[in-house]
């Protein structure tokens, strides 16, 4: 029997998803908001992950990209009113499988799940806990912790520091982060990449200890 995992907070949508996908034979787990999805995911073996990306606590395409940088290939069926091609661009480059615009027939909705579990992989078992000496970065819960240290870290800050931390080091130049975080061509006219690191350095960094992000002249920033 396959099952799906819904991350949806509008009420009436997740009960007809339901609905449509029981009948159909299928299990079907229900979260209605990105941190309470973000663990089911982590936690169970799913094998389509259907996403509203206007969530009330995250933007479910962090989600997405959380899941694609732990390395769970589980398809994911982005749904969202956000009709626009750029939209439907970022989150099919955020790593979602399929984009289907709200509102949708039950059919065609069932249709897409369809092909996407013709395409799922294997279960694979994914790294949700990182460590870097004192550091720790819990995916499931969301926290950061350095020592007895807990840092409040933005979205943002969160995904940049997770992808410096899964690439210790590593050289990162600003396009590499550019593109793993904001899911998009990099632009060398922002300085986004500097504002995060430099927020993100101030939160890290304990006083008087040495540097876990360093900048690399010319080059872009090491951590660990």
């Amino acid at each position: 029997m396959p099952k799906i995992l819904t991350i949806e907070d509008d009420e009436m949508i997740a009960d007809d998803i339901v609905r449509t996908l029981t009948s159909s034979g299928f299990s079907v787990d229900v979260a209605r908001t990105g941190r309470e999805g973000m663990a089911k995911v982590m936690a169970g073996q799913y094998d389509v992950v259907t996403l509203d990306r206007m969530l009330p606590d995250l933007d479910g395409l962090s989600i997405v990209a959380t899941m694609r940088g732990v390395g769970m290939e589980t398809p994911v069926l982005v749904m969202s009113a956000m009709s626009d091609v750029d939209h439907r661009i970022q989150g099919l480059r955020a790593g979602g499988d399929d984009y289907l615009i709200k509102p949708f027939s039950a059919d065609e909705m069932f249709a897409r799940i369809e092909v996407l579990l013709r395409r799922r992989p294997r279960h694979t078992q994914v790294e949700t806990l990182l460590r870097t000496g004192a550091l720790e970065l819990d995916l499931v819960r969301r926290r950061v912790t350095h020592g007895k240290r807990e840092l409040d870290l933005q979205p943002t800050e969160f995904r940049v520091l997770e992808f410096m931390m899964r690439h210790a080091g590593q050289v990162l130049t600003r396009t590499m982060i550019f593109e793993a975080v904001w899911g998009c061509r990099f632009d060398p006219g922002t300085n986004l990449i500097d504002v995060h690191v430099g927020r993100l350095r101030k939160k890290v960094d304990a006083p008087g200890e040495r540097p876990m992000i360093r900048t690399i002249r010319g080059s872009g920033y090491l951590f660990g």
